[in-house]
């Protein structure tokens, strides 16, 4: 690694406006060191601020036990409220298109419940092969119970062509193609293994066109890219919030759905009594009146202690601003890049996966290890850079821009150069 990299690596972060929510964040620690971490697409570090929201709410339920659901200025019993400000700008929705609630795969379970409704041949849910479990388990079991057959409903799309990800055309076509077979398609915002960015507007509009549904999983997306949901006519989405949204291991998860869908009160739904009219909510009279909104949606009360650690991190993303984390984002994930393809020591003995166009890519880059194998991905935990392994021989690499820096990154290459040095 050239001095001249580092050089510009600290001029970059000089000039960095987002540089100071750096220190917003509690990193690990090596040697009394804090660690290169890029790791933030598996789970987001913790911010400084987390703990004050949830003393707040444990002092609360020390002071007024009970009385807390309607006391104070975050009153329990519409504290799911607070988030929804923040959430609208962040996936491009409505407040009343978006709530924090339940965990991922809880959300997708509901989602398919009102979303996967197989009538005839229409009964084929289209997903990408090798498909995040989360999805995969999701959408196999709902075919199921649905009194389907998953071998013939469940489509698994594969490239044909050997390359590392999925063409917009090539998902468009095969959408086409399955034409008034299909129900569902169901893909991820980006791709957790290979980091691809997918085309939400396209691919949504192209189901549309075949008179299918069109469900997004965000996971790795939501805090990492400016999503454009309600434009773009998606008719739900769900997402976790511990990777980018740094809401801690577990957090709480997000529902997106469409206003077009949620004023309709007949959609069919699984449904839980804080998904029905709120001011009747403690008449206990078991009336069927769901909200007309995504809160419709809703099973029970909030898990505040989680939510609370949500809303801190939340409060950090409205300070940053998530298209000038987009832009900060690009910079950095490019300025990595380039050190990694114009590395000598690198150069042919690792390959990017992630697509390079900008339209393509989040704050992630997927590097295959040509030759060696996980040694090399010990080598950079030992040394304190915390990362994210994949068989087979890939490393999922996230420089997240509210807390990593572009000296980070000189660090990262430099010890990657290392550790494929000493492989020999």
């Amino acid at each position: 690694m050239k001095e001249e990299a580092l050089q510009q690596a600290r001029q970059l972060d000089e000039e960095d406006q987002l540089a100071k929510f750096r220190s917003e964040f509690h990193f690990p620690q090596k040697d009394g060191k804090d660690c290169t971490y890029l790791c933030g697409n598996s789970l987001g570090l913790q911010p400084k601020r987390t703990s004050a929201f949830v003393n707040e709410e444990l002092q609360k339920w020390q002071k007024w036990g009970v009385e807390g659901h309607f006391t104070g200025n975050k009153p329990w019993v519409s504290y799911h409220q607070n988030a929804k400000p923040y959430l609208s700008k962040i996936v491009g929705g409505h407040e009343h298109e978006v709530v924090a609630m339940n965990n991922l795969t809880t959300n997708l379970h509901l989602a398919l419940a009102s979303f996967y409704q197989p009538n005839g041949k229409r009964s084929k849910i289209l997903i990408e092969k090798g498909a995040f479990p989360s999805d995969f388990y999701a959408v196999h079991s709902r075919i199921k119970v649905s009194g389907y057959d998953p071998e013939e409903n469940l489509i698994e799309l594969e490239t044909a062509d050997g390359s590392d990800y999925l063409s917009t055309e090539t998902i468009t076509e095969t959408i086409e193609e399955i034409g008034d077979e299909l129900a569902l398609v169901m893909f991820p915002g980006i791709q957790y293994y290979t980091g691809q960015f997918f085309d939400i507007k396209r691919i949504t509009a192209a189901a549309h066109k075949a008179g299918a549904f069109a469900g997004f999983d965000l996971a790795h997306a939501v805090g990492n890219v400016p999503l454009r949901l309600h434009g773009d006519d998606v008719d739900f989405a769900v997402w976790c919030t511990y990777k980018y949204l740094n809401s801690g291991p577990g957090g709480v998860g997000g529902l997106f759905v469409h206003e077009k869908h949620g004023r309709k009160k007949e959609m069919p739904r699984l449904s839980g009594w804080w998904g029905h009219d709120a001011e009747a909510r403690f008449k206990m009279a078991n009336q069927i009146n769901p909200i007309p909104t995504v809160d419709g949606w809703q099973l029970s009360n909030v898990n505040i202690l989680s939510h609370a650690s949500h809303l801190a991190s939340l409060s950090v993303f409205e300070e940053a601003g998530i298209e000038n984390l987009r832009a900060k984002s690009l910079r950095l994930t490019d300025f990595m890049e380039e050190l990694i393809i114009n590395s000598e020591v690198l150069k042919d003995q690792v390959t990017i996966l992630t697509p390079s166009s900008h339209e393509e890519r989040g704050a992630q880059l997927s590097i295959y290890l040509t030759y060696h194998g996980k040694s090399v991905f010990n080598y950079l935990i030992e040394r304190g850079v915390i990362l994210d392994w994949r068989e087979p021989n890939v490393i999922r690499v996230a420089p997240v821009p509210l807390y990593n820096s572009f000296t980070d990154a000189v660090n990262f290459v430099k010890i990657l150069e290392e550790a494929i040095s000493n492989e020999g």
